[in-house]
């Protein structure tokens, strides 16, 4: 179990840093290992137990399986000193590649031993699977949303240590705010995350997903639907005036994400408007007053 310490502490050494320590992203360096490359029987070699990914699909595996009897494994797998079964290794990086080559049947594997805390693993783990070639929007997100609750990250600097926009970013995370038959659908490839990104906004996304599933909708008119004024009876010309954008309501959803906290905007055109913050900790409140103390 990851220390409750070590997990709430962030990273000290910073995400980019760990990343380029082991490989595992763009900015990694020539830094020598801790130790020298070693060729390390496979059967001492054990994957990580809180590995977030739990689905190996088949046909992957076998088509990497074909791979490394033809070339060998071309990556070695990062790992570290099992802390729980001595001269044995854990996996940090790479469980896909060792489950290839049990497959190979290879019986000795080409290894990277690194110094790595529990937090880190945890959180190296969760890199490895939003970088995956595979990986849906849902998968993605939430991935984010782990790095940033569980160790304190800021959009901007996953984007930095990723090489994503922050809006790419922010973009996704949004899509956790859909309701779950939703993002259900968004799982199974029934919808697009550019159809997703076009619900968040709306009264009702279970409903206009369903219209979307059942139509064949493109994302262009699922964008049309999305942005179609919904009015009651008598209230043509208030409706008009009262109902928010898609602009103003995903400005105040990037917000949110961003403060981790409710912010309302009221816009009244041409004579202004109002933002409004609401906090639920008097922690909120004062990390809110910091925040403002800073713009100048």
């Amino acid at each position: 179990m990851v220390d409750k310490k070590l997990e709430r502490r962030g990273l000290g050494r910073g995400l980019s840093a760990l990343m380029a320590d082991v490989g595992a992203g763009p900015q990694a360096t020539e830094d020598a290992p801790r130790r020298a490359d070693l060729l390390v029987p496979i059967e001492l070699i054990e994957p990580n137990p809180d590995q977030p990914r739990r689905d190996f699909p088949q046909d992957a595996l076998d088509e990497l399986a074909a791979s490394i009897r033809e070339k060998g494994v071309i990556q070695p797998l990062i790992v570290r000193d099992n802390p729980r079964k001595s001269g044995s290794y854990e996996i940090v990086a790479g469980e896909r590649r060792w489950r290839a080559a049990q497959l190979a049947q290879l019986h000795d594997l080409p290894v990277v031993v690194r110094e790595v805390s529990d937090a880190e693993l945890l959180e190296l783990a969760i890199i490895e699977n939003i970088q995956r070639a595979d990986l849906n929007a849902v998968e993605e997100a939430m991935g984010y949303r782990q790095l940033m609750d569980r160790f304190g990250h800021t959009q901007e600097k996953l984007a930095e240590a990723l090489s994503k926009s922050r809006s790419h970013i922010a973009n996704l995370l949004r899509l956790l705010n859909l309701p779950e038959p939703v993002l259900g659908w968004l799982r199974e490839g029934k919808l697009t995350a550019g159809h997703a990104r076009a619900l968040v906004s709306t009264a009702d996304p279970t409903a206009l997903a369903r219209e979307v599933i059942s139509g064949g909708l493109s994302v262009r008119e699922t964008e049309r639907l999305a942005m179609a004024p919904k009015q009651k009876k008598g209230q043509g010309s208030r409706s008009r005036h009262t109902e928010k954008d898609a602009d103003t309501r995903v400005l105040e959803q990037d917000l949110s994400a961003n403060l981790g906290m409710k912010v309302v905007i009221d816009h009244k055109g041409h004579d202004g408007g109002s933002l409004s913050i609401s906090y639920k900790t008097l922690e909120q409140l004062d990390e809110l007053c910091q925040i403002l103390s800073q713009v100048r």
